[in-house]
């Protein structure tokens, strides 16, 4: 498979080029976590900013990829006569959600209708099994309806396009990627884990965005047992709630289990409430993950569930607690807890779906249970979780399910290059 591209010309092969388009989103949309908002501009207002680039282009482009959720690659394709590859970055399960949802709206059946139908509303969507429908009804009912409805529209307009790609694996959703090849009467392809497993190969590595700390959380992680430490991360957008976070980290004392904790702005505020790093534990604001979870120290990971950080965790073979905070995080737990096993979930709603708050108690008691060895469960996780680090090993490996598609996609855009 290709290897990582990158903008240092002394490094950069000749025939890719970089250019870019004007920022559209505000820093105080950044700020504040406003994730509805960032997507509503990058589907309304990126469009004429591309295509004032695709102008400027030397030599013209032959095909565009672009993500599902602007939706308007497509339609920039129809225009000016050029094959669309649309790429999802999350599960072909969400997807498959998603899509069929957006026939229903698209058939008259309002979507409103749909996501405040509970769990008795039956629908078949192929390759889905019907437990994970139940929590549509609160992925879709906690977002903003105006976004919503743009994201379904972006969803329909894969009909129009030439290929599909997913940052998947096949044999993690074999079912689902099979009902999606029946419906589609183009190629889809499964490429992933999209990931920068690449990186793994160089000794060291460096990234602006953990500090330049790399070197210390690698020396802290070799000085752990084997399996010792739970890594604990809620993603790089999302934030969960202060009085959550006092919670876990009084459970962590608790405990006195080996933690590494990614607290991104609330490093320093954590380290004056609840101690600085020490044998027991450190908290940064940011790191290499993919690196950290491939550590041999790393026995759990304490996740938001992204579909990055799922796919990262399976590649690691990495047993996973779930805790979900948005859209395809819920369904993404489901798939973890319930199909692939390889993980357990913190039970945060009631009954009716209503959010609680997890006290130390809890989660004291859930993280010694998940960080336990000795116990017949939790190794029967982690063989699980070794096995799907192999699925995702041998798909990436010469002629495996995710290389061939890689190569079959560059393929067959090469021999279109003369047809558009």
């Amino acid at each position: 498979m290709s290897g990582l591209v990158t903008s240092d010309p002394t490094l950069k092969p000749d025939n890719i080029q970089f250019a870019t388009i004007p920022n559209i989103i505000p820093p105080e949309l950044l700020e504040e976590s406003d994730y509805a908002g960032f997507n509503q501009l990058v589907m309304t207002k990126m469009e004429p900013l591309f295509e004032e680039l695709l102008d400027r282009l030397k030599p013209p482009v032959n095909a565009i990829i672009g993500d599902v959720e602007l939706g308007w690659p497509t339609d920039v394709g129809i225009r000016r006569n050029i094959p669309v590859a649309l790429s999802w970055t999350m599960s072909s399960s969400f997807f498959s959600m998603s899509y069929n949802l957006a026939r229903f709206r698209q058939n008259k059946l309002s979507l409103l209708d749909f996501s405040g139908a509970g769990d008795e509303f039956a629908v078949d969507i192929p390759g889905i099994p019907s437990a994970h429908l139940g929590r549509l009804r609160t992925v879709f009912d906690e977002n903003d309806h105006k976004f919503l409805h743009l994201y379904m529209d972006a969803i329909l307009k894969v009909q129009k396009a030439q290929y599909l790609i997913f940052s998947s694996v096949h044999e993690l959703e074999p079912e689902c990627f099979n009902s999606l090849k029946a419906i589609f009467p183009f190629p889809v392809y499964t490429i992933g884990p999209s990931i920068p497993y690449l990186q793994l190969k160089h000794t060291k590595f460096t990234s602006t965005a953990d500090h330049n700390n790399h070197d210390n959380h690698l020396q802290w992680l070799d000085s752990q047992p084997v399996g010792s430490v739970l890594y604990i991360s809620f993603g790089s957008f999302l934030s969960i709630s202060d009085t959550q976070m006092v919670e876990i980290a009084a459970a962590l004392k608790i405990t006195g289990i080996r933690y590494f904790w990614v607290a991104r702005e609330k490093e320093n505020w954590l380290k004056e409430n609840f101690g600085d790093h020490n044998e027991k534990g450190l908290i940064v604001p940011w790191c290499e993950q993919l690196k950290v979870l491939s550590h041999s120290s790393i026995g759990g990971f304490w996740s938001h569930c992204g579909w990055n950080s799922t796919l990262e965790a399976l590649f690691a073979g990495v047993p996973i607690l779930t805790f979900p905070l948005f859209l395809d995080q819920f369904p993404n737990s489901k798939q973890i807890v319930e199909d692939w096993k390889n993980g357990w979930e913190v039970k945060r709603t009631d009954e009716l779906g209503n959010k609680m708050l997890v006290t130390k108690e809890e989660i004291a008691e859930l993280v010694k249970r998940f960080m336990d060895f000795e116990s017949t469960e939790g190794n029967e996780m982690r063989n699980r979780a070794k096995n799907l680090k192999d699925f995702c090993h041998s798909a990436i490996a010469k002629g495996g399910s995710s290389d061939s598609n890689l190569n079959a996609f560059m393929g067959s855009i090469s021999s279109r290059e003369n047809e558009y």
